[in-house]
């Protein structure tokens, strides 16, 4: 088990178990055939994965266009509150498939505020990727068109996801022991 910053971490999903995930996964939507795809990372904890899986739906032939939105649906702790747009998008959806890439799917309140978002702007399709999907977590109706993983019960780092702005740098996820 690794030990970083004091803290025993366990490795969930290794490096090369994602790496190999994310070229399935940018294959999967290859397939899809979308016209005019325009991929929207949801800011801060994708920005690991989106990046990898924008390179592997490169080596697919692939070549998406890229925003980026902060929404912030955390208050104080770890409880999901009211859902907001902190910085949003540059580019006009409309008329455009869109690809909504998020770290983990838990509740849902999110990725359907942001779905819901990007479909009242007047996109084509509009279609959701995650890393995780912790579907006993969900609150609404909403599942993932592409998931990388079933993510069970823990709180989870790495990859681009944080405790309190730690371990966001890992190259896997994993599980925090202990007292994070």
């Amino acid at each position: 088990m690794p030990i970083v910053r004091g803290k025993d971490i366990e490795v969930l999903f290794s490096a090369s178990t994602i790496a190999r995930r994310n070229l399935e996964l940018a294959k999967a939507i290859a397939e899809r055939e979308y016209e005019d795809l325009l991929v929207i990372s949801i800011l801060k904890g994708s920005f690991i994965f989106a990046g990898d899986l924008i390179r592997a739906m490169h080596d697919t032939g692939l070549s998406p266009e890229v925003e980026f939105i902060f929404i912030s649906s955390y208050g104080t702790g770890t409880t999901s509150g009211e859902v907001r747009v902190l910085r949003d998008i540059d580019n006009e959806v409309k008329g455009r498939d869109v690809l909504l890439v998020d770290d983990i799917l838990e509740s849902g309140k999110t990725l359907k505020f942001t779905r819901d978002l990007m479909l009242s702007r007047g996109a084509k399709s509009v279609s959701i990727a995650v890393l995780l999907d912790k579907r006993e977590k969900r609150q609404t109706e909403l599942d993932a068109d592409f998931v990388g993983f079933e993510c069970p019960d823990y709180f989870v780092v790495g990859y681009g996801m944080d405790v309190a702005h730690a371990f966001r740098e890992l190259p896997f996820v994993g599980i925090v022991k202990g007292d994070a």
